[in-house]
């Protein structure tokens, strides 16, 4: 297990560093593969905020919380990410496969040009902001899986069946939509 530990505003004292790393063997019991965890304490003025993200068998898991003291945000950031395991775990073997049959969005094309549709004001600038992000096989099920456990409202992943971009995101009404490219 690969453990980060950044601090902001902070120092990261032998004891702060010893104590996160034995919250973290709670979560370490849980999986059979090497995971990573990125953890960043952070203080500002009174408030001390722990931020941690866990990596482990293709799924990624987040958790953050502030208070007043750094040993009780690690201790209910922890906290938070074993509830998010716990989930997971019971979901996974809750599933049972389907027909294979999953909702089709489709998508309508506009007829008027993008430039038309965007109105710049003279002068101003608008800027985009490239994120590499690396897609991983998985069915579309296993997609609206992490997709619930994330609080994300989309995931990019490449559909394992068909090895194609797909999307799949969270609607409005509590659904999970699945974007399937032509």
């Amino acid at each position: 297990m690969r453990v980060a530990i950044a601090a902001r505003h902070t120092d990261l004292t032998d004891a702060l560093r010893s104590h996160v790393e034995s919250r973290l063997d709670k979560v370490r019991q849980h999986f059979d593969r090497v995971i990573d965890v990125d953890v960043v304490l952070s203080v500002e003025k009174h408030r001390h905020t722990a931020d941690v993200t866990v990596h482990a068998n293709g799924i990624r898991m987040h958790g953050k919380e502030t208070s007043q003291d750094m040993y009780t945000s690690v201790d209910t950031a922890v906290g938070k990410i074993d509830k998010q395991i716990l989930k997971f775990k019971d979901r996974k073997h809750r599933y049972q496969p389907r027909n294979g049959k999953v909702a089709e969005v489709s998508v309508e094309t506009m007829d008027v040009p993008f430039e038309d549709r965007v109105a710049e004001a003279p002068g101003e600038h608008k800027s985009v902001v490239h994120e590499p992000l690396a897609t991983k096989p998985m069915s579309v099920e296993e997609a609206a899986m992490q997709l619930e456990l994330t609080q994300d409202s989309f995931l990019v992943f490449r559909n394992s069946q068909t090895q194609e971009v797909n999307v799949v995101y969270a609607k409005n009404d509590g659904t999970i939509g699945h974007i399937d490219p032509e």
